[in-house]
């Protein structure tokens, strides 16, 4: 293509020989304002192309087909992609075949360029880029003296905010697309191609379709167990409109009993095994080792400029106490009054739920049995719509809390959306189950939910956008083979911006807690969560590939506080089960057999909650969070990255005071992320 051929004419110039290539692949495109004037984009690809000793990104830049229209191309040469690569501390194969940390001054023996992957290339173009600080106060051409540039500035977020810069977004390689999608969701295969995925899309994408692969083959079992117990037990059916005070067969309740305890061992043995293949996938993609840097702000952050006592940059300070008092006076209570919401539609499904109970008994007539799902219908379309509204509220009050790194702004983001998930989705349930006690209310609730659910994501993540994709997009989409470039990338411009993998997991995490909390009462949730997500990794796959922007993706080493998550939801398993065994009609009648008064039954039950967790714990125990190879290589890398940073202190010209105050400092920010404590004697 013309963009793609042109490295002579059009694209900037690199500076470094072993960078000069025949072929640019166009990476990320980067839209300006309408209004932007041609010398203001001449200046901006002049700072994407010049070296980072100058305040520049290091890039390659191309000003589209006209020189004065509202794109910007941006590409990496070589030595940019490959110190990058060691600077985010990714793992590539070496040349005795094992994977070993990046290193610059090594390269030689690593393969070529060509092993950064795409999404990791169209990463680090985001990463320089936003990265890029003015070295000097300095006035951006075609732009008043109200944008001036300030010394330590963040020049990409200054000109976000002044509306030079619209949007950046990574482009699509239609022909790896093409592969990938005819691997992924058009044929009939079952294994998903991981590695393509986490090559074209990201790390962080990879792992979630590889938690949603694992995840939907391990409800195998329970899916199982659950229709073994539903076939085998005759009254299972009759269940569904029991009082929990009836009688009921012993079959039945020993199939409860026996799906309860199954639940609570599984979650455990599912998230320890999911465990060890996260540390697989992360050694085999080249996360095991990723650098924990004093990070430049994120881009969103501000303050009073200043010096960083901890860095010695000049950069934007916000006081800590600021930000704990907003999230107290702020946060906090905006928390509380959406958690109060919850409340309030709890309490009004509970008084539909005794309007429409009246009603059947007054009528007893087909139409009042289907009314008696209706509070639940209306009770989880409220819960959904809630959810919608608090997301968006939760990233506000978050942004206004003004966190300085991303890491840090993400994990408040999690946490409050979490709080709210749980106490949205688990409220009712508990309720209904530990204070109301009304084992065939909680039955019926589940399969509304697990059914209405479901059916509700797929039309909203899928259905929709497909139809709008289908009949209102693409038609603004059209292009021929013979269109130019420009135009191709455009179109890519119309498609929606990716929402995230944030809705995802929330609809796996809750999925997950309706199986390992509740599945006793309703042994059919194993098989409709694993119908649904057989659909739905083809579904996300379409999603990925077809209706939405490509998104950036940077590098992780697993799934982060989402594993905290699942892991706090499979230890309030042991909690939920051991008390719905309690409302069994067997375990109650055998109760009342042996004489023991609620005093003893409370006691009872609290010493055999205790003995589950304690197994449960032995057996996370038993079953080590990585494969003993997967130990050896980090604790290897580990070896070799220590001997490596004493060669190059040993051979470094300056003084040997010098030396060991470097070597000191080098190690202690080493070992402090790799909990080691090492003492290197040095002689001069």
């Amino acid at each position: 293509t013309k963009i793609q051929k042109q490295t002579q004419k059009g694209w900037t110039k690199v500076s470094c020989p072993c960078c000069v290539s025949d072929r640019v692949d166009p990476l990320v495109l980067v839209r300006l304002g309408q209004k932007v004037r041609p010398e203001t984009k001449r200046w901006i690809i002049k700072l994407i192309g010049s070296p980072q000793k100058d305040g520049g990104a290091a890039l390659l830049a191309h000003p589209g087909e006209d020189a004065s229209g509202d794109i910007i191309v941006v590409s990496a040469p070589r030595c940019t992609l490959l110190r990058a690569t060691e600077e985010l501390g990714l793992c590539k194969t070496y040349s005795s075949g094992e994977m070993e940390a990046f290193s610059y001054d090594d390269k030689d023996n690593f393969k070529d360029s060509e092993f950064v992957t795409l999404a990791e290339r169209q990463y680090i173009v985001k990463y320089e880029l936003e990265g890029v600080r003015a070295q000097k106060d300095l006035r951006v051409p075609g732009l008043s003296d109200d944008y001036t540039l300030q010394h330590r500035d963040n020049i990409w977020q200054k000109l976000r905010a002044a509306g030079v810069i619209v949007d950046m977004f990574p482009l699509h390689n239609q022909d790896q697309l093409k592969d990938l999608s005819e691997a992924w969701y058009c044929g009939n295969q079952l294994a998903q191609p991981l590695d393509s995925v986490n090559s074209y899309f990201g790390s962080s994408i990879g792992f979630y379709f590889s938690f949603l692969d694992f995840y939907t083959w391990s409800l195998l079992p329970p899916a199982v167990l659950g229709l073994a117990i539903a076939y085998f037990s005759v009254s299972f059916w009759s269940h569904m409109s029991m009082s929990i005070d009836q009688d009921a067969s012993g079959s039945a309740v020993g199939g409860h009993m026996i799906q309860a305890v199954f639940s609570m061992f599984w979650s455990t043995v599912f998230m320890e095994l999911w465990k060890r293949r996260s540390s697989s996938l992360s050694y085999r993609w080249g996360n095991l080792r990723l650098a924990e840097r004093f990070a430049e702000p994120r881009p969103g952050f501000y303050g009073n400029l200043g010096v960083n006592p901890v860095t010695g940059r000049v950069e934007p300070l916000f006081p800590e106490w600021k930000r704990e008092l907003r999230m107290a006076l702020v946060s906090v209570p905006v928390v509380g009054l959406f958690l109060g919401l919850v409340v309030l539609g709890m309490l009004v499904f509970y008084w539909g739920e005794a309007q429409v109970q009246q009603l059947h008994q007054h009528w007893d007539s087909f139409h009042t049995q289907v009314l008696l799902y209706a509070p639940s219908v209306l009770h989880i379309i409220y819960t959904n719509i809630l959810a919608t509204v608090y997301k968006n509220v939760a990233q506000a009050l978050t942004e206004y809390e003004n966190h300085r790194e991303e890491s840090s702004f993400q994990n408040h983001v999690t946490a409050k959306v979490l709080v709210f998930t749980f106490f949205n989705y688990f409220a009712v349930l508990f309720h209904i189950a530990f204070y109301k006690q009304d084992v065939p209310l909680l039955r019926k609730r589940l399969a509304s939910l697990l059914i209405i659910t479901q059916l509700v994501n797929q039309v909203t993540e899928v259905v929709v956008p497909f139809l709008v994709d289908r009949f209102i997009s693409a038609s603004n989409r059209k292009e021929n083979e013979n269109d130019p470039e420009e135009d191709k990338y455009r179109n890519q411009s119309t498609l929606p911006a990716f929402p995230g993998l944030f809705s995802e997991y929330i609809e796996l995490l809750v999925q997950f807690g309706y199986l390992s909390l509740f599945s006793c009462v309703y042994p059919l949730t194993a098989v409709l969560l694993l119908i649904n997500n057989l659909t739905e990794i083809r579904s996300d796959a379409y999603k990925m590939c077809k209706l939405f922007r490509k998104p950036f993706s940077p590098p992780v080493a697993n799934m982060g506080v989402w594993q905290v998550a699942f892991e706090v939801l499979s230890f309030v398993s042991v909690v939920s089960n051991c008390w719905l065994l309690l409302l069994s009609p067997r375990i109650q009648r055998l109760c009342t057999e042996g004489e023991l008064n609620s005093t003893n039954i409370l006691l009872l039950a609290v010493l055999v909650e205790h003995i589950l967790i304690l197994l449960k714990v032995v057996l996370a125990v038993l079953i080590p969070d990585e494969p003993d190879w997967i130990r050896k290589k980090r604790e290897h890398m580990e070896f070799k990255s220590m001997q490596a940073l004493r060669t190059q202190v040993t051979h470094s010209p300056e003084s040997t005071e010098e030396r060991l105050m470097h070597l000191n400092w080098s190690v202690r920010v080493e070992g402090g992320r790799l909990g080691l404590q090492v003492r290197v004697r040095v002689e001069g």
